[in-house]
């Protein structure tokens, strides 16, 4: 790279749902976005077999499909992509700098869609089944398991929160725990433990995910944590909610974040703390993480961009979203 930097408008970091529709509506606005995507681009759904909750999919669609889709209309007006993984960024001084390996990219502002990744057992049969019956997402997945029998890992309000939603379709579900104590609070604990579709395995862990000849769940092996001992139970469906991790590693020594991680945007605006950095995504929402929340908060994370570099260029009143009273 010369000397001279090649400073870009703008420059978005992460290809998911929230990275490509900042990256369209940023296009759109002829801010010639460069989408830093990363190797595994497409975020969770690129791991997601059927998608039936998005609008403008009314057959439904795969998640690699739909983000193919959205990949493809940024691109046709003129975002650019860049398939790697950015290794460090410099928000301390403008324009920001972030680099990919030997290579440095420079903008005026930039857009963090970097997501956050599901916490799994790292079982080599839980990946063999993913998408066949293995699943992170109750509110993405659960009406295919209607009048089935379920498996959820987990002892805090993600697998409460979890099993409660899935009891609405399944005939059983059973909560897998490790302890026999539980971090999900009182209120969630009592809600699940009031369900009748709802049984519990406590002390236990799964050993092994189990396929059938048509590799889909069958059952799932539980091992004893005292004593060892293996017990399988049938199971159409293993549903692991132990927790997510924003993939935030890059930013959290200049971005503000709370504990888990998560980054910490200004109300009502997608703003972080430092003048002309945006978040948009389950980088900065441990509350939803639905692929129509995040493309929300990638929409207002290009119009928070437009209008940020319009005001800095002396005409505000130009931005999609001009300033109001």
């Amino acid at each position: 790279m010369s000397e001279e930097k090649d400073v870009r408008e703008l420059i978005i970091i992460g290809g998911g749902p929230a990275g490509y529709t900042a990256a369209l509506y940023a296009a759109r606005a002829n801010l010639n976005p460069l989408v830093i995507e990363g190797v595994t681009f497409g975020g969770q759904l690129m791991i997601t077999s059927d998608v039936e909750n998005y609008p403008g999919y009314p057959e439904g669609v795969l998640g690699p499909e739909m983000m193919r889709d959205f990949r493809a209309q940024a691109g046709r007006f003129g975002a650019e992509y860049l398939t790697d993984d950015v290794t460090s960024v410099d928000f301390s001084e403008r324009p920001f700098r972030i680099d990919v390996g030997d290579d440095a990219y420079f903008a005026e502002a930039v857009i963090v869609a970097t997501g956050a990744t599901n916490r799994k057992l790292g079982l080599p049969s839980e990946q063999a089944l993913q998408g066949k019956g293995v699943s992170y997402c109750a509110v993405c997945d659960a009406a295919f398991f209607r009048e089935k029998e379920i498996v959820v890992v987990g002892g805090g309000d993600s697998a409460m929160e979890e099993a409660t939603f899935l009891t609405k379709f399944a005939t059983k579900v059973t909560i897998v725990h490790r302890r026999e104590d539980f971090r999900a609070s009182q209120i969630m604990l009592d809600r699940a433990r009031a369900n009748d579709r709802i049984e519990w395995v406590t002390n236990a862990v799964v050993d092994e995910v189990i396929g059938g000849e048509d590799q889909k769940v069958t059952g799932v092996n539980l091992r004893d944590v005292n004593t060892n001992e293996i017990t399988q139970i049938p199971a159409d469906g293993l549903f692991v909610a132990i927790g997510h991790d924003p993939n935030t590693s890059l930013f959290l020594d200049q971005l503000d974040h709370d504990e888990a991680g998560y980054l910490v945007t200004k109300p009502r605006s997608t703003e972080t703390n430092i003048e002309g950095v945006f978040a948009a995504g389950d980088v900065a929402d441990h509350t939803y993480r639905q692929a129509v929340t995040a493309a929300g908060t990638g929409t207002m994370a290009a119009l928070d961009a437009e209008r940020w570099l319009t005001a800095r260029q002396g005409h505000p009143e130009a931005a999609l979203t001009a300033p109001r009273a």
